[in-house]
């Protein structure tokens, strides 16, 4: 597998998924990052839920500190509101949201 960032979605078409360029809204300030999203439809609550992990940012990481943070996640596709959680051990952040992601899904319905 390519760990080269792309701006197109998941390879396999049954994922629903990003990786790739976003820019972080968070502190005030903004932050240009990479990405790695995923999500998946809850039929409990109805609702999309999508989560994932921001490469390490050092300057993100001076900004936040261990403090969780509300975020507004900006990729070429589109953007969404979310939460980071506090670092994990190599700095990077997770990141989640509910409704629709800063990413595109497929909305047809099954038949």
């Amino acid at each position: 597998m390519s760990r080269v960032p792309t701006t197109a979605t998941t390879q396999r078409p049954h994922d629903d998924g990003y990786f790739g360029p976003a820019t972080v809204v968070a502190g005030g300030r903004e932050f240009t990052v990479t990405v790695r999203l995923r999500g998946y439809f809850q039929p409990i609550d109805g609702r999309y839920h999508w989560y994932g992990r921001i490469t390490r940012h050092p300057e993100l990481a001076a900004a936040l500190g261990d403090e969780r943070a509300a975020t507004l996640i900006r990729t070429p596709h589109g953007e969404a509101r979310g939460e980071l959680s506090e670092p994990d051990l190599w700095e990077r952040y997770r990141v989640m949201g509910t409704g629709r992601p800063p990413y595109p899904v497929d909305t047809a319905v099954p038949e």
